[in-house]
């Protein structure tokens, strides 16, 4: 933490949206649904420190609130993704040969011919918006990434000598994949998975900014955000403190990708001199 300072701001931040999230019902000033018509638009003062939206909403709650729906989305999207990855790019990069092909040429390069936030889209759009289908279409759209990266590294470890001593063991190939081969390879995707969370709050953002996330009356901050596209310039704060939220979140896992980066790579390891 000394030598990376910015890895303590992000890990920081992660724990103060964390807080917000979790402690969300105790911490927010109001019902983030409750309307008041009489106080619409009103900016931060001491009745309501974010000021208010332009239904009379406690922006202060709806940010706190909406850290939560980041969060859940973050830790879902990235953790199925990430088993749909170790999976089809596990046993691609194992096995090889057709099995190979079959995987890595026809069904990631399928995914990959399309951009993930307009697949996301399509999905959402044709399931219609909430919370289980953005998971769902996020990861469908975002776990290539995470097989291209095992299969990478398994084809690299599978030829190890280890590897090599287990299979002349007897050992099958589900316990040489489960107990030697992951656990060799789980570096680069532990920092690809720290990364992918920044991703995918911005993808919920994103979605729920046109509409396609998370339904009303729900606080997102990307609904957040277009609500306050009519009030840009007469209610500044209905985008600055959700917008900050946002950017807030994607610099902490960023940070703490970047950190685990460093930390795991022996070479900047030998750098930093640990």
């Amino acid at each position: 933490m000394k030598q990376q300072p910015l890895a303590a701001l992000g890990l920081a931040l992660l724990c103060v949206f964390v807080i917000c999230a979790v402690f969300a019902p105790w911490l927010a000033p109001d019902d983030p649904a409750a309307l008041d018509l009489h106080g619409r638009l009103t900016g931060p003062s001491g009745a309501h420190w974010f000021g208010t939206d332009e239904l009379g909403r406690d922006i202060l709650s709806r940010t706190l609130y909406g850290a939560r729906i980041s969060l859940i989305v973050a830790v879902s999207v990235v953790g199925l993704s990430l088993a749909l990855g170790l999976v089809a790019g596990g046993v691609a990069g194992f096995y090889g040969g057709w099995l190979d092909t079959a995987i890595n040429v026809y069904v990631m390069n399928a995914f990959l011919a399309l951009p993930g936030i307009l697949l996301a889209i399509a999905f959402v759009a044709f399931m219609g918006p909430g919370l289980g289908n953005v998971i769902v279409a996020l990861a469908i759209s975002g776990w290539v990434g995470y097989a291209r990266l095992v299969r990478g590294q398994v084809m690299a470890v599978r030829e190890r000598e280890f590897v090599e001593a287990a299979r002349a063991l007897g050992a099958s190939d589900l316990r040489i994949l489960v107990r030697h081969v992951l656990p060799n390879v789980l570096q680069p995707v532990i920092v690809q998975a720290a990364i992918g969370m920044a991703t995918a709050v911005m993808a919920e953002a994103t979605l729920s900014f046109l509409g396609l996330g998370i339904p009303p009356p729900a606080a997102s901050w990307g609904s957040m955000l277009n609500d306050a596209r009519s009030h840009l310039f007469d209610s500044p704060h209905m985008v600055f403190f959700p917008a900050m939220a946002v950017m807030l979140s994607v610099l902490s896992f960023n940070f703490i990708g970047d950190a685990l980066r460093d930390q795991m790579d022996p070479r900047a390891t030998l750098r930093l001199g640990l």
